[in-house]
């Protein structure tokens, strides 16, 4: 009897739809549960880390002192997300060294959430 149900191709279309929400609602619930330790930014700890470690380079004020080094200072240089940002901080680039394993993901979001002061 279930073999000779025809379903209209509307409906599959409205199942369709209903399967990429349930799946991005199940992607959000997922990335939810590992964000757990979700925090506000410390900015002024951010400005001691980037004091010790970061204005070396790209200068106490933002504005880049080493050839090559991001300005801070910079609007278009500063629209990246935080994830970009920090995945960028923890594996390094050119000169700059990878910080992953020497300043904690907590360490390099409150440098970015100082640097986004900087301009």
């Amino acid at each position: 009897m279930i073999s000779k149900m025809r379903i209209h191709p509307d409906t599959l279309v409205s199942l369709a739809r209903l399967s990429k929400v349930l799946a991005t609602l199940l992607v959000a619930v997922i990335a939810a549960s590992f964000s757990s330790g979700l925090y506000a930014a410390d900015m002024f700890k951010g400005r001691q880390l980037y004091t010790s470690n970061c204005a070396i380079c790209h200068g106490q004020t933002g504005r880049a002192v080493m050839p090559n080094a991001t300005d801070f200072t910079r609007q278009e240089n500063m629209m990246k997300p935080d994830m970009v940002l920090l995945g960028s901080i923890r594996s390094g680039r050119n000169a700059m060294p990878a910080f992953q394993g020497i300043l904690s993901d907590r360490d390099i979001m409150d440098v970015i959430a100082y640097i986004r002061t900087l301009n």
